[in-house]
């Protein structure tokens, strides 16, 4: 496999976009108005503790107050000698109203919710992701090969026992990696929790003590491996910034990064733009004619796939098949490129054959296997629904580029102009029985207006014969379909 990395950076905006064999995977984008905070650490102060969800309300200094649940609280290592594991602590034992705590942020605040809060923090390097208030050394289970995890952990252990405490993970990036690179993540991620300990220490509550990297230097960290053939950038002072960066901790890779100077935007060479608009519509087509259709709601996102204008060649059994197995590649795909987390119901072609519900069902998790989300994925259900969940930790794509319709505010539909002119007769009827007036006048959408003089041009006389009163009809050009006003004169 073969990936690129394209970073596009604007005063006010950076966006990165990975590609495999030339297709678009996955977006970043950041924006200087509101920046992802997810692996901050603050200086946070208890505001509110609620027993009852065993979760406490913490002021990080944000506009909305973030989520700390007690699962997330770190506590003290049991006594090696105690056997039986003590019941979890009620949340009023473990933090206190007005009380100091240092958190940092594991999931971006999403829509009214506040960010997700932990105590366990994790610092990351290139090759080694370091948790002060763990233990143990653990290595990702994206390396497969059972020799080379042997080698890493035994490193990694052998380099913590050197008067350094805390827990490590190796990272997907370490594999086939020297014991000098571990060594020297190692022993930078210890320097930095000694910086970001002093200065929690000097912080006030509500403080930042800790900011992760910029987006491009973020993308650059995590996303390097051995399949990344060239890093392009098309600013000058970001690309000089990135090869510094890379320079000190993978100067392996600082060779491939590259200053982009075409005159023509790096997203429009690659078609970007075009694959972002196509990845906001309900709709995704696919190759063979049927197509995925996309709802996200604020629970879960459900997707559904129909066949379309395929028909196959052999017999409807396999029509199915065929479709099922294009959709679960495709769907892979658009997780990544939406970004969408949370709860996840496929509802595939209802297959007959279990072999076949068994390999569409391998498919989709062999697609996922590319995704640096975590995901799970349940078998088929006895509705033929397949239930799986994804990290989330940021906004999905359509969060951070859309805002509700301001028209439908989000329902996806509007009342017909039939209906709004039933509404207007009813607010007629209403406004007449309770005020004198000698003239009425209906103000609504150009559409509505006109339905009222031509089809139901009757309504209005009928109105007129009931209320003694003469109806005049106005069109408001700046009225959404729904809206509509009856003004007495």
């Amino acid at each position: 496999m073969r990936e690129e990395l394209l970073i596009n950076v604007t005063p006010r905006e950076v966006r990165a976009a990975l590609l495999e064999n030339g297709v678009l995977q996955e977006v970043f984008i950041e924006r200087a108005s509101r920046r992802g905070i997810v692996g901050n650490v603050y200086q946070g102060r208890v505001s509110r503790v609620l027993p009852g969800m065993q979760a406490a309300f913490i002021d990080i200094g944000r506009e909305r107050t973030a989520f700390l649940h007690a699962s997330d609280i770190a506590r003290p290592t049991l006594d090696e000698e105690r056997v039986d594991p003590p019941a979890p602590p009620n949340i009023s034992e473990l933090v206190q109203e007005g009380g100091q705590i240092i958190v940092q942020v594991l999931k971006d605040p999403l829509g009214t919710k506040g960010a997700r809060l932990t105590t366990h923090i994790t610092l990351p390097s290139r090759y080694l992701v370091f948790m002060p208030k763990g233990n143990g050394v653990g290595v990702s289970t994206r390396i497969d090969d059972e020799d080379e995890r042997t080698r890493l952990r035994t490193l990694a252990e052998t380099f913590a026992s050197d008067d350094m405490t805390g827990g490590y993970i190796v990272r997907t990036a370490a594999e086939t990696v020297g014991a000098e690179a571990l060594r020297a993540d190692m022993l930078y991620l210890h320097k930095l929790w000694q910086v970001v300990t002093e200065a929690a220490h000097r912080a006030r509550p509500g403080e930042m003590v800790f900011e992760d990297l910029p987006l491009e230097a973020r993308v650059v960290r995590d996303l390097l491996g051995a399949d990344m053939e060239r890093i392009r950038v098309d600013d000058e002072e970001s690309f000089g910034r990135l090869r510094k960066f890379a320079e000190i901790f993978t100067p392996e890779f600082a060779p491939m990064i590259e200053h982009y100077t075409a005159n023509r935007p790096i997203f429009d060479v690659y078609s970007i733009d075009d694959e972002l608009q196509r990845a906001l519509e309900r709709r995704v087509p696919l190759k063979s004619g049927g197509s995925l259709i996309f709802d996200q709601t604020e629970a879960m996102t459900t997707i559904d796939v129909n066949t379309g204008a395929y028909v196959g060649h052999r017999n409807l059994e396999e029509t199915i098949f065929r479709t099922n197995l294009e959709a679960a590649q495709a769907i892979a795909r658009q997780l990544r490129l939406r970004n969408l987390g949370g709860i996840v119901i496929i509802d595939f072609i209802d297959m007959t054959s279990s072999e076949h519900r068994s390999q569409v069902l391998q498919a989709l998790e062999k697609n996922l296997l590319t995704d640096n989300a975590r995901t799970q994925i349940s078998d088929v259900s006895t509705l033929g629904l397949v239930e799986m969940t994804r990290k989330r930790t940021r906004e999905s794509l359509e969060h951070v580029l859309c805002q509700p319709c301001p028209t439908c505010e989000g329902r996806a539909s509007v009342k017909t102009a039939e209906t709004v002119c039933y509404e207007i007769y009813r607010e007629v009827l209403r406004q007449s029985r309770q005020f004198d007036c000698k003239e009425m006048m209906v103000v609504a959408h150009q559409d509505v207006i006109e339905l009222l003089v031509d089809e139901e041009s009757d309504l209005v006389a009928e109105l007129e014969t009931i209320t003694g009163n003469p109806i005049r009809l106005q069109t408001e050009t700046s009225y959404s379909p729904e809206q509509h006003d009856v003004v007495l004169m």
